[in-house]
């Protein structure tokens, strides 16, 4: 009996070049073959797929219909055969991984010697940097970015979700009270991020983004652990990822404040890594690696862990 994945696949070829010889020679068998194979797929599917002359192959109706469900299947099967087969073959080598700067030296790095012990073969080069980095330009094998995923080629995977919360401490807000709207943050210091893509004056809220608010303050920075701690110190209030501010809060040196519009949806933390349907095994086993560590209550969820 002939292999229907490998007749769908002269099939798919035949169409796109009008030809059962080309469709043999472009898959590496005999035009015979080819020609066996399409019969047997109008055999089994009891209807004819080309018109045949001795020219040109054209679709017929019923064609037309099953090239579209074969571009559709093919694709994930061969994506589906790579991933299989590529548990086979050892992760080695130097794996460049890029990663935010604070995220990566929390969260990250202390992962790092068990990921070790179960692939000693892969040496691991850990960028930390708050600026996006180019992957292809800059040699690097994958990277975790935090925010919403821009129209890129790249391939993403999600770690975890990323919540925004705006905190201040416990003596700021008995100086200069507790704001109870976001319109009530125009008369606050508030501690801007330079890197926000927003900008350092402006917050957004809503699920969306499209509530904005213009804010001031007497300090902005690149860097959240230092507006963390100009916070804690009673400087003003601070827009930050959950993860930057938990350990704060969880100390009481921080309040989460609850105001009448929600926080920005920030759009999680995903693994990206270039557009390859097979990535190199060093790439996968460390992906799945980080999908496996943050299952569940991540470590800044202040529900979880």
């Amino acid at each position: 009996m002939l292999d229907r994945i490998t007749g769908m696949r002269v099939f798919v070829r035949a169409a796109s070049a009008g030809s059962l010889s080309a469709a043999a020679r472009h898959l590496g068998m005999s035009p015979a073959m080819a020609t066996k194979h399409v019969d047997a797929l109008e055999a089994r599917l009891g209807v004819k797929l080309f018109h045949r002359s001795t020219r040109r192959l054209t679709l017929t109706e019923a064609g037309n219909d099953y090239l579209e469900a074969c571009q559709r299947i093919l694709p994930e099967i061969e994506e589906t055969e790579a991933r299989i087969a590529s548990r086979r073959v050892e992760a080695t080598g130097l794996l460049r991984m890029n990663v935010p700067l604070t995220f990566g030296a929390r969260h990250i790095a202390p992962l790092l010697p068990t990921f070790s012990e179960r692939h000693p073969a892969v040496a691991v080069e850990l960028g930390l940097t708050d600026s996006q980095v180019d992957l292809i330009d800059g040699g690097w094998d994958m990277a975790v970015r935090i925010g919403r995923l821009g129209d890129s080629p790249l391939q993403a995977r999600r770690l975890a979700d990323c919540p925004l919360l705006v905190c201040a401490a416990p003596a700021y807000l008995d100086r200069h009270g507790v704001p109870r709207k976001v319109a009530d943050l125009t008369r606050h210091n508030c501690l801007g991020y330079t890197l926000s893509q927003a900008g350092h004056q402006h917050w957004l809220f809503g699920q969306e983004g499209d509530v904005r608010v213009t804010v001031q303050g007497n300090l902005v920075a690149n860097n959240g652990p230092a507006l963390v701690a100009a916070a804690v110190g009673g400087q003003g209030v601070i827009y930050q990822p959950q993860f930057i501010v938990a350990a704060a809060l969880r100390r009481g040196e921080l309040v989460a404040l609850q105001l009448d519009q929600p926080t920005q949806a920030l759009g999680g933390i995903h693994a990206v890594y270039p557009p390859d349907r097979r990535p190199p095994a060093k790439v996968r086993v460390m992906i799945d690696y980080l999908v496996e560590a943050f299952a569940g209550p991540a470590p800044w969820d202040l529900q979880g862990r």
